[in-house]
């Protein structure tokens, strides 16, 4: 669309996604197309494990996603070499569960349909086992005690579904373990393993098209049942039979044998009592199998999440025939991830494998998968963490830790670029800030960029609500404000410095040189979590070596060590060894800190906190360098949302919740003494203001609200009074973010980033003609395409440089959202 009567067009890419994973147990699924399916928030987040990055989010759940389920999954990735659309199912908190469908040539998403008669309560788990390459059979368990079994059958003609409902069974005890499988000799006929709150392992069978009848129960667990897994059928002791694997929260393990009775002539011969000792029978058809315990693992420490089998591999060149290897991988509150297999002259199962042991970060693992080539596995921890490891061992297994995505697992509440736009920083309610900044690959030629999270300089106590990068001349520094009454003054330690400097290849001023005078290495974390204490480049070696010492529990605080980075860091890196030291602290506000923002020459920083009352809810003033309280500013009756400075910081502008807007001009004498002087205070929208932004070369701004509408307006009079210039059409929700680019230095044209409570984007042209009698014009220039927006609201919206060169075409947004996630866009302008 035009903007003052020029073309615009705009072409936005996605450049980057961070997102942590929901805390759930059977969240996480890795297909047989080598992507791993997440839920993050109420997305479902689809990542590459060779990339180690987020390619893409779906948007389509109203709640949580509870759990992921590939078709084919790792399990049945020697079926999967030729296909070429794959199926992805995942459930959420209100019931519902969703078909997609990704197709490897383009690389595209499709929401095919919604699985109809949802649950009346969250899903907890979905299993399946492959009929052919193409069809499946799947089975969904929910809270409300009923589990589905699903029939999907592809179309070839018009590329759609049929989704058949074969079968619903009611528990008296919700399920949160599935596992499905075709009986061995008989693959008309299949068995569903059921676990979950009652202790026992249920197993209930049936035709592949029919009905299902319990069938047995397997007693032997003495608490929840967290994960089932049957094999495909292995040859014990000469006969053909399926294991079952299951896990508990008595931290045991048990191997189940499913095995292929003789078939007897008299039907109504009766079995002996014998034989029901080794375990139950049950018969289906013609048919009758018998289910022995089989082995007990034992080795973990808590509850053991997950188990499952090792995916089973192509044995010839016919790809319907494969092997299934005797190895089983599980995963355990107790931070560890371990690999069982049968010792080779005694059949004895052990650990043969265990990773994750020295972890002090993941504080327990919710799941652990197999890659499709079983050479990497894969687990999801406690703080939404991804930890991998890959067999890089030749004869002998070396599991080694690999790059993965990571990000917060939490609404992302605030973010803010470094002063040279080097790298991002974003606070959440998950009580951490991080750094995100692309790694230039050293290899690469064309200057490719891969975004990775390099550093966490604040793991706190508190949720954190907001964050400012201080401007200005010096060191890296940062603001933040939490759950707390106090405001947090940070500064870069060497360690961070070194390593930005070797991301950025040297591609930004701020790392060329590091400060001869900096004494402060990095930082340790506190018993309590709330402040973070300097380590210095002269420490006495003793003091470190007793740090070291005192590690004698998993429990106990790790003395951090921190190091420049020469590659992107894994997460326990990250976790420890990544802080900032915490400078000093900024005490006043009554309440919770909600809103900070600094000047562009950084000497001053504005605060707010939340409120109820005008005096409450006044906006402190702080002197940067000495971080005395300079002035306190009064004019808001509720919490003051948004604060920022004009481009020259001779005017503040601050929104909030009570409908109005006020600026404020602030004044700096030689002296140092700073004064202000309410300029204007006017009710500016019908609800709730939640964002402010400057045109980053004049003295236009512009106030987005719940009422759904953004208005643009500007100081006249030398800034003596405030003249509403443009209204924008009405949004489809509220508008809680807006970020002003600058186009051109005569500051007449800008592009106006507008975030909505749907976690849409939207970019709007604005034309303010200088010329007498001409009238300011709006205009939307692109929607983004919801699949690259987010999913619920976004926080924060912010350019990298407020100001487009004159030579540059390419910009970056950056955003965060309530959906846990980070995004960075690029935004090409055509002409």
């Amino acid at each position: 669309m035009g903007v003052d009567g020029k073309e615009m067009e705009l072409e936005v890419q996605r450049v980057f996604i961070g997102a942590g994973c929901n805390r759930i147990v059977n969240n996480v699924s890795w297909g047989a197309c080598g992507l791993v399916a997440f839920g993050a928030q109420n997305a479902v987040a689809i990542f590459c494990p060779k990339t180690a990055q987020i390619v893409t989010t779906l948007p389509g759940h109203k709640a949580t996603v509870n759990c992921t389920h590939w078709l084919p999954s790792s399990k049945f990735g020697f079926q999967a070499n030729n296909l070429a659309k794959h199926l992805l199912l995942s459930g959420d908190a209100d019931g519902a569960i969703f078909l997609w469908e990704f197709s490897l040539s383009e690389e595209k998403w499709r929401n095919v349909r919604q699985v109809p008669q949802k649950h009346k309560k969250g899903v907890t788990c979905i299993a399946a086992f492959m009929v052919s390459p193409t069809d499946a059979i799947f089975a969904s368990s929910s809270s409300d005690g009923a589990v589905c079994l699903w029939e999907v059958k592809t179309s070839n003609s018009n590329r759609e579904y049929e989704l058949l409902l074969l079968d619903s069974v009611f528990v008296k005890r919700p399920m949160v373990a599935l596992s499905l499988i075709a009986l061995p000799g008989n693959s008309d006929y299949i068995a569903l393993a059921l676990g979950g709150l009652d202790n026992k392992v249920h197993i209930y069978s049936g035709e592949r098209t029919g009905k299902l009848s319990p069938a047995c129960e397997l007693r032997g667990h003495t608490d929840w049942i967290r994960s089932l897994d049957f094999s495909l059928p292995v040859s014990v002791n000469g006969e053909t039979a399926t294991l079952l694997v299951s896990s508990s929260q008595d931290k045991g393990i048990r191997i189940w044998k499913m095995a292929l009775q003789e078939s007897r002539n008299d039907s109504k011969h009766e079995a002996s009592l014998s034989s029901y000792i080794k375990g139950p029978i049950f018969s289906v058809g013609s048919s009758s199998y018998q289910i022995s315990l089989e082995s007990l693992l034992v080795g973990h420490e808590d509850w053991v999440y997950s188990v499952e089998w090792h995916p089973p591999q192509n044995s010839s060149a016919i790809e319907s025939e494969c092997h299934q290897p005797l190895c089983i991988l599980s995963a355990s509150m107790d931070k560890t991830m371990m690999i069982w297999k049968p010792e080779k002259s005694t059949g004895i199962w052990m650990d043969m494998v265990t990773v994750g042991e020295l972890s002090h970060c993941a504080l327990g693992f919710y799941g652990g998968h197999w890659s499709p080539s079983g050479d990497s596995i894969l687990a999801h921890g406690y703080g939404g963490s991804f930890h991998m490891w890959k067999n890089i061992g030749v004869d002998l297994d070396d599991w080694k830790p690999q790059k993965v995505p990571s990000g917060h697992f939490a609404p992302v509440s605030d973010l803010s670029w470094a002063k040279d736009g080097e790298y991002l920083l974003s606070v959440s309610h998950d009580q951490t800030s991080r750094v995100f900044s692309p790694w230039f690959n050293h290899i690469s030629t064309d200057d490719k960029e891969a975004w990775y999270e390099i550093a966490r300089p604040q793991v706190h106590g508190h949720d954190i609500n907001s964050v400012a990068m201080i401007s200005g001349s010096g060191n890296h520094r940062y603001v933040s404000g939490a759950e707390e009454k106090v405001t947090r003054v940070f500064e870069a330690p060497i360690s961070f410095l070194k390593t930005i400097k070797s991301a950025s290849l040297q591609k930004f001023n701020a790392a060329n040189d590091l400060p001869t005078d900096m004494q402060v290495l990095g930082a340790n974390m506190s018993a309590l979590g709330l402040s973070q204490k300097p380590i210095y480049v002269q420490a006495s070696p003793e003091l470190s070596e007793k740090g070291h010492e005192g590690i004698t529990t998993l429990e106990t605080i790790p003395a951090a060590v921190p190091v420049a980075l020469t590659e992107p860091p894994i997460d326990d890196q990250l976790a420890w060894h990544t802080l900032w030291p915490e400078t000093h602290k900024l005490y006043g506000h009554g309440n919770e800190i909600f809103s900070i923002c600094c000047d562009r020459a950084g000497k001053l920083i504005a605060t707010s906190c939340k409120a109820q009352t005008a005096s409450v809810a006044e906006i402190w003033l702080w002197e940067v360098g000495s971080w005395k309280a300079v002035d306190h500013l009064h004019s808001h009756t509720l919490t003051v949302t948004q604060l920022e400075f004009s481009h020259n910081n001779r005017f503040l502008l601050s929104v909030s919740r009570d409908r109005h807007f006020s600026i404020f001009h602030i004044q700096q004498s030689e002296t140092g003494e700073t004064s202000h002087r309410l300029i204007t205070r006017q009710e500016a929208h019908k609800r709730i203001i939640w964002a402010c932004s400057w045109n980053p070369l004049g003295y236009e701004f512009a106030t987005g609200s719940r009422d759904k509408t953004v208005k643009i307006w500007t100081l006249e009079n030398e800034g003596s009074s405030v003249k509403l210039l443009v209204t924008l059409p009405i949004f489809s929700s509220s508008v809680t973010a807006l970020s002003w680019l600058a186009l051109d230095q005569s500051s007449s044209r800008g592009l106006i980033a507008v975030g909505l409570e749907m976690g849409l984007i939207e970019l709007w042209g604005v034309s303010n003609p200088k010329a007498e009698n001409t009238v300011p014009s709006a205009s939307l220039v692109v929607r983004f395409d919801p699949i690259m927006c987010h999913v619920s609201t976004v926080q924060r919206l912010r350019w990298r440089n407020e100001e487009k060169s004159e030579e540059s075409r390419r910009m970056l947004l950056a955003s965060c959202g309530a959906d846990h996630c980070v995004r960075v866009f690029k935004v090409q302008l055509k002409v």
